[in-house]
């Protein structure tokens, strides 16, 4: 490995977006086969696009850029909320395990807001 880093990679909201990663996929590995190609591949495909723009969005140059990113990467949470939000109620996830996943989500959301304002200089 290199000893070199990438600006994205010290951020501490990256850290916890790759492990908010892992934890959904963990999760998804338990829901029913049918739902192999419907919501559990939707689900980790919005879970890895909220670290993939963060990371996008910091190799911009502009701060509009930047935020615009970070911003694609807060609708990115939201729709793996929202598709938490329907598991849950279809009782694919246990509800410790939807706390648990919500107060990723919320603690996320935080992070990313307050980066995005930094961006934009507020």
């Amino acid at each position: 490995m290199s000893g070199y880093t990438f600006g994205f990679e010290k951020l501490d909201v990256y850290q916890m977006g790759k492990s908010f990663v892992k934890d959904i996929y963990a999760l998804t590995k338990r829901f029913p086969d049918v739902e192999k190609y419907g919501l559990v591949s939707q689900i980790n495909r919005s879970a890895v696009s909220v670290v993939s723009n963060l990371v996008e969005g910091n190799s911009r140059n502009t701060p509009k850029d930047k935020a615009h990113f970070t911003q694609l990467s807060y609708s990115s949470l939201m729709e793996v909320l929202c598709q938490i939000d329907i598991s849950r109620e279809l009782e694919y996830i246990p509800i410790d395990d939807y706390h648990k996943v919500r107060m990723q989500v919320e603690e996320l959301a935080k992070r990313l807001n307050g980066l995005r304002k930094r961006q934009l200089g507020g």
